[in-house]
């Protein structure tokens, strides 16, 4: 299975410096062909972001999206404006959205179907706080959350991300073994979904994922990329993530 490793920027980078980082970084990974590599900026840098990575092979993914196709919707983002700034994926039910603006498994799955509905791919995210991880609450939100996300969604260009929350930008990570758990019942629950085509959805990792740690991660049988934030905001940090196997 080709590895899937997008950088998720949150709100960092101007359009400038979305330019100045593509510049350095696609030369490092030119040659890359057993990774699918995406880049999520900010909605300011997607265009700028589009016209520096055309005819290469590195692909755009918005952060977010609305689940209406236009409207009175002061502020939002339909997914044709992300397939017009030329976006071929895009972040849905982060936990920061979640945690923040207080998006539940409602607002995610209609967001899916909206993206899903537009021909975006979908880089779908799940995962537990420290206080459920605490209370052995982990496989019960998990089940949830991508039960209800993904109800009436069907596999084509799906890629689930788990990102355990207490390990995002704290710079805690979670262990391999603990990793391969959950991405494995993940795995298992995708096959009631989808039966005889489970085996070929992606599972991320994401959760201070780093150039130091990623080939562990990366050997577990359920792992199939990364989704990852603070390490993906140098050229030479992301390339090295990319390149995971020729750094081991």
């Amino acid at each position: 299975m080709k590895s899937f490793i997008a950088a998720n920027w949150k709100m960092n980078k101007t359009i400038s410096e979305t330019g100045e980082f593509l510049r350095d970084f696609i030369p490092l990974v030119k040659d890359v062909t057993d990774v699918d590599i995406v880049v999520a900026p900010p909605f300011t840098a997607l265009s700028a972001a589009a016209g520096a990575i055309q005819g290469t092979n590195v692909r755009l993914a918005a952060q977010d999206i609305f689940w209406e196709e236009k409207g009175a919707y002061t502020g939002e983002v339909a997914p044709g404006m992300l397939l017009d700034a030329g976006c071929t994926h895009v972040i849905i039910g982060h936990s920061e959205r979640r945690q923040y603006f207080h998006e539940d498994d409602a607002v995610v799955n209609r967001k899916v179907r909206a993206a899903k509905k537009a021909g975006l791919g979908v880089i779908f995210c799940v995962g537990e706080s420290l206080g459920e991880r605490e209370s052995n609450r982990t496989f019960e939100v998990i089940r949830r959350e991508v039960e209800k996300g993904l109800e009436g969604i069907d596999a084509d260009g799906l890629v689930v991300a788990y990102e355990p929350i207490w390990a995002i930008g704290t710079g805690k990570t979670a262990s391999p073994d603990q990793a391969q758990e959950v991405h494995a019942f993940i795995r298992d629950i995708l096959g009631k979904l989808y039966a005889g085509t489970a085996e070929g959805i992606r599972i991320l990792y994401g959760g201070s994922v780093t150039p130091d740690n990623v080939s562990s991660l990366m050997a577990c049988k359920d792992v199939n990329g990364g989704l990852v934030g603070g390490a993906s905001l140098k050229a030479d940090s992301f390339a090295k993530l990319v390149c995971y196997k020729k750094e081991k």
